[in-house]
């Protein structure tokens, strides 16, 4: 299994049979540079959204339609992107549990908010969510965007993920210093790799503090289409 950072809140996970896309941001993106969306998007079979804000979707219909992926997420913001011309796969809902190939895939509360931009006025699309990953041997926490939230306690205890990609970027989502707190507190995480940080000045640029919150625990810092194998 590879787990693939695209820059801020995007990445691609190779696992079993699948090439999953989380929230594929090309367009603006500055970590991920134009020479590098042909690898970035190559082969997948999947996109994945947890929310509509624009650096989780801009690309999502494009980037569909160019890889023939279908786009899975919360009910009503799969269906406003099959609306824009996404292939459509599966408009689920907190709780729901969808089969891609091997790969199981839950759909998990996240804190945060989720709206997008149509014709100049602000439209919610449902509500941001965190996923839960399995396959390989391995369960894959993806945050979402979000802050502290009680949920983490139930979401470590019933499906006890072993890796967790956290946002830890503050002002947006949880920092560095929260992530940690959470990562300690709710889960039992072998491996915590950080996300949505240093895209920005406003955002934290370092995991120090994260690793420091987390003895024992294997805090890797992402670099931009470096594969993480597990």
């Amino acid at each position: 299994m590879n787990i693939i950072w695209l820059g801020h809140g995007s990445f691609r996970i190779e696992i079993e049979d699948q090439v999953l896309l989380i929230d594929p941001w090309l367009t603006g993106n500055p970590m991920l540079s134009e020479d590098q969306h042909e690898a970035a998007l190559n082969g997948a079979t999947d996109i994945l959204v947890t929310h509509a804000h624009f650096d989780h979707i801009t690309d999502v219909p494009a980037i569909s339609k160019a890889q023939n992926a279908p786009v899975s997420g919360m009910y009503e913001l799969a269906q406003f992107l099959a609306s824009q011309g996404a292939v459509e796969g599966d408009a689920f809902n907190m709780g729901g549990t969808i089969m891609r190939g091997n790969v199981a895939i839950s759909m998990v509360p996240a804190s945060h908010s989720s709206s997008a931009e149509i014709d100049g006025l602000r439209h919610y699309m449902g509500n941001e969510s965190g996923l839960i990953i399995k396959g390989e041997g391995h369960c894959i926490y993806v945050s979402g965007d979000t802050g502290i939230m009680a949920d983490m306690d139930w979401i470590g205890d019933f499906y006890k993920p072993d890796i967790g990609i956290l946002s830890a970027g503050g002002h947006f989502t949880m920092g560095m210093a929260e992530a940690a707190y959470a990562a300690k507190r709710y889960f039992d995480f072998k491996t915590v790799i950080p996300c949505h940080y240093r895209t920005m000045p406003l955002l934290e640029q370092s995991a120090d503090v994260l690793r420091d919150g987390l003895p024992g625990v294997d805090v890797v810092e992402p670099q931009v289409m470096q594969p993480l194998a597990f």
